[in-house]
């Protein structure tokens, strides 16, 4: 059976009335404009919509900044009719866009530093609204792991947490059947259309008929090595905590639970044998300081199914002369910490007058693997705000990228 119209039958029994295709107007189609523009990632999205006050703003300023950078072309923001067409398409699945701003945006989401500027989303959003819990693990999972995560999966459910998780075989999957009939979401690394891994497209259908499904990548994009890791921030950005159950070293459930603690989120881990290599990350993590999980019981000792709280992002409203300077400054210093505030300004020029060496030497202070900003900034004896500024031209030059936690690495 189509999808549309398994979503249309779910939307029937349940008495939900499906929304309208969002429309994309005014800075809503600045920001998701802004978001699908090359080389514009999620930090550097923020920065920009903090200093410049709107995404109109920003994607006019991008041929300045361009320039002052000394790039032959500035970074091309798709057209308008690009994104008409993706929210058809996406309409036409029974989905829609959230937008970072937009009264349905998932409020712990928008907490984090590199929060997704624009998500897509096919199912019930109204999800995004009850306490959230992610539950995460070994693809290769052992039948007694799939077991664990079916049973926590669904008492937590039945206690009042949508179970968050990733669709990947193993402990993703039991997470998900499990918790069907109470609620759940899948965030995809891939587009939210593209069905990953193939065995489990029954199950993609199943959450888009009663869960949610979700992705930040363009529709039809295939999922990619690279994305797995910025689709686990957004696993663990949505939840108040996350479970882990099974997990090796050096695993991708690992990375999302290092993610969790970094967003200030509580992590949660079932012991396992230490015979089994597929529990050693598990056991990491408990040594680590993890809470340790037998039941439901132990998690509900930590974190209260509370309503979640009011979306902390600005409503989205078209530019308005009324978003003074100061105004930005604060909400730049509130990202940032302050120290940052005139570096899209002032900084270019600081740097033309001192050559094209600040760029070169942030070059060679970095590497692909992530290196905090601070570390670059003492290494390089640069001030703040000339490498906020370097870091921005170097990121729309496509030769580094910003990266969750004040990181930056060579792409």
């Amino acid at each position: 059976m189509p999808l549309p119209l398994l979503a249309r039958l779910a939307d029937i029994a349940t008495g939900r009335t499906p929304p309208p295709a969002a429309t994309l107007a005014g800075e809503r189609l600045a920001r998701a404009r802004l978001a699908r523009t090359p080389r514009i990632g999620p930090v550097t999205f923020h920065e920009m919509l903090g200093h410049y006050g709107t995404a109109a703003a920003a994607l006019d300023a991008l041929p300045s900044l361009a320039r002052r950078a000394g790039f032959a072309q500035a970074p091309v923001a798709p057209p308008a009719t690009a994104l008409h067409r993706e929210a058809e398409a996406l309409a036409a699945r029974g989905g829609r866009f959230i937008v970072h701003g937009d009264a349905d945006y998932p409020a712990g989401l928008a907490q984090i530093a590199d929060a997704p500027p624009l998500l897509s989303a096919i199912g019930d959003p109204a999800l995004l609204k009850r306490p959230l819990l992610a539950v995460v693990g070994a693809r290769n999972a052992s039948t007694n792991g799939r077991r664990v995560a079916a049973t926590l999966a669904h008492d937590l459910g039945a206690g009042g947490f949508a179970i968050v998780s990733g669709l990947a075989r193993g402990i993703d999957t039991a997470a998900h059947q499990a918790s069907l009939g109470t609620g759940t979401i899948a965030v995809l690394a891939g587009g939210v259309d593209v069905i990953y891994p193939p065995e489990n497209a029954d199950l993609y259908r199943a959450l888009a008929a009663q869960g949610l499904v979700l992705s930040e990548a363009p529709l039809g994009a295939v999922p990619q090595a690279r994305h797995f890791p910025r689709r686990n921030r957004i696993v663990s950005g949505l939840a108040q905590g996350v479970l882990v159950v099974e997990a090796a070293l050096q695993s991708g459930s690992l990375i999302t639970a290092r993610q969790a603690a970094d967003q200030g989120r509580d992590v949660f881990a079932v012991p396992g044998s230490p015979l089994d290599p597929r529990c050693r990350g598990s056991n990491q993590l408990l040594r680590d300081g993890a809470h340790l999980v037998e039941t439901a019981a132990d998690v509900r000792a930590h974190l209260r199914p509370e309503p979640t709280p009011a979306a902390s992002t600005a409503p989205v409203v078209a530019a308005s002369p009324t978003v003074t300077k100061s105004d930005r400054a604060a909400h730049r210093r509130d990202r940032t910490g302050g120290g940052a505030a005139t570096a899209l300004d002032a900084a270019p020029q600081s740097i033309e007058k001192q050559g094209d060496s600040i760029p070169e030497r942030l070059l060679a202070c970095l590497g692909h693997s992530p290196t905090p900003v601070d570390e670059v900034i003492r290494e390089c004896h640069v001030s703040p705000a000339l490498v906020t500024a370097a870091l921005l031209d170097l990121e729309l030059s496509g030769r580094v990228e910003r990266l969750q936690g004040n990181m930056v690495a060579l792409i």
